[in-house]
């Protein structure tokens, strides 16, 4: 009896072994295809480098929050060949931010006809279609996407228009003092630059809805004063982009703002702390607690830049000012010498306001007119655009004038990563942690392994 109730126990044991072996793989498969089902309906992944490589930048995600529809992304290039491959992981960082985005892979070798059909005449360009508007890439980079879907969100095109006509700074001049490159900008950001002669023309255009004017460098022809008046009569938005020097007949557009300039050219000592080779320029470094500076914090630069009074016409208000520090001033001298401060001859000492921001009420409308007046138009010039925080302090200048939400804030250039520089130390200890201190520790280990199971029994 004894032997027969021993084989029934062991015979129980190996089949609730079978059982548990059985639900245990079962169970274990259940996870797997759950956990497949998930991954496939719930994609999720971490982001865990320094510079966010591998994520949208805020400026992106903010214009994928503005998209109404469906979005759909038509890429000609074979999804095996190493461009097809290199566009992928970024447009998946768009899937992930936005699920429902359609992309779709066409080879022109093997589709020639939807190619030409579509206009790509390069491999690698996209298009971008979202409720029956396109656009065509070229460039595949989150910047020149971005600004394709932001200009996508836009009802209407704003129109900038930029005076020329008596040697002014030219929106589509690629010369140093032309201002082309923040044309560029403008046009990533939907808006259109275009060059206005007030010689020509009656009126400044009633879709305009930013005009830049820069300074003559001859006097304006006749009209032109009083068509600029007409302009902020009417409650129009106006960038001054001065500079020192005659304001060759502009004297009334100044004198409607009660504007009044301080003589000579700011000079600042903390310019060479930025390693500008003159003196003869204005820093930015601090910025007020106001909606236009809200997004700024690199120092800008305005070389040769005039400095202003703060005494207004009545009727307008001064929203704030950006200034210099306190070791600037106002030199009336000759630069070409060695420059310190005469008290006794005027030169005030800083913070000196360089751009002053205006504004008052349109009656009847309910709106409120803006004006910014800067000492100095080089600051926005394609030769200095890129300098320190000029182009971020441009754009800034720009979107306070639009209306709220018009300038698109646009996901910056692509960063060069810093080169990895090691000094002697910093060699000397990696090399004796690659020779000496890993191999030892590995050596001591196996050694410490070795004694215990030698005086083990």
């Amino acid at each position: 009896m004894r032997l027969n109730d021993a084989a029934t126990r062991i015979r129980l044991g190996q089949v609730n072994r079978l059982l548990a072996d059985t639900l245990f793989l079962l169970l274990l498969l259940a996870i797997l295809v759950a956990a497949g089902w998930l991954i496939a309906r719930h994609d999720r992944y971490w982001d865990w480098t320094a510079a966010r490589d591998n994520s949208l930048t805020p400026q992106s995600l903010a214009i994928l929050e503005r998209l109404d529809g469906p979005l759909r992304i038509t890429v000609f290039a074979d999804p095996a060949s190493p461009l097809g491959e290199s566009i992928a992981p970024l447009l998946a960082r768009y899937r992930q931010a936005l699920p429902t985005l359609e992309i779709d892979y066409v080879d022109p070798q093997r589709f020639p006809d939807r190619t030409r059909q579509a206009g790509v005449t390069l491999v690698g360009q996209m298009l971008l279609d979202h409720q029956g508007r396109r656009a065509l890439l070229d460039e595949p980079s989150e910047r020149a996407l971005s600004a394709a879907l932001a200009r996508f969100g836009q009802t209407r095109i704003p129109w900038v228009a930029v005076s020329e006509g008596h040697g002014e700074r030219a929106i589509q001049g690629e010369s140093g003092a032309d201002l082309a490159r923040l044309g560029r900008e403008l046009a990533e950001r939907g808006f259109l630059a275009r060059p206005l002669d007030l010689a020509r023309v009656s009126e400044v255009p009633l879709n305009t809805r930013i005009l830049v004017l820069s300074a003559p460098r001859i006097p304006v022809f006749e009209g032109v004063a009083e068509r600029l008046l007409e302009y902020l009569e009417r409650g129009g938005n106006l960038l001054w982009l001065m500079d020192p020097g005659p304001l060759n007949g502009l004297e009334p557009l100044l004198e409607s703002l009660g504007l009044q300039t301080l003589p000579g050219i700011v000079v600042d000592a903390d310019a060479a702390a930025l390693g500008v080779a003159t003196a003869a320029a204005a820093v930015i470094a601090e910025y007020p607690d106001h909606p236009l500076a809200r997004e700024l914090g690199i120092p800008a630069i305005l070389p040769g830049s005039l400095a202003f009074e703060t005494e207004l016409t009545p009727g307008w208000t001064l929203e704030t000012v950006l200034a210099t520090g306190a070791r600037s001033w106002n030199e009336v001298g000759r630069l070409d010498e060695l420059v310190e401060r005469d008290a006794a001859g005027g030169e005030r000492l800083g913070p000196l306001p360089v751009i002053l921001a205006l504004s008052r009420p349109v009656f009847d409308t309910g709106r409120e007119q803006r004006v910014l007046v800067v000492g100095d138009g080089d600051f926005a010039s394609n030769a200095q655009i890129g300098a320190y925080g000029n182009r971020a302090l441009a754009l800034a200048l720009l979107s306070w004038l639009a209306e709220p939400g018009e300038l698109i804030d646009l996901p910056p250039d692509p960063r060069v990563p810093a080169p990895l520089v090691l000094d002697d130390r910093q060699r000397l200890w990696i090399g004796l942690g690659a020779l000496v201190l890993l191999p030892g520790l590995f050596l001591t280990i196996g050694l410490s392994v070795r004694w215990w199971r030698w005086r083990s029994p």
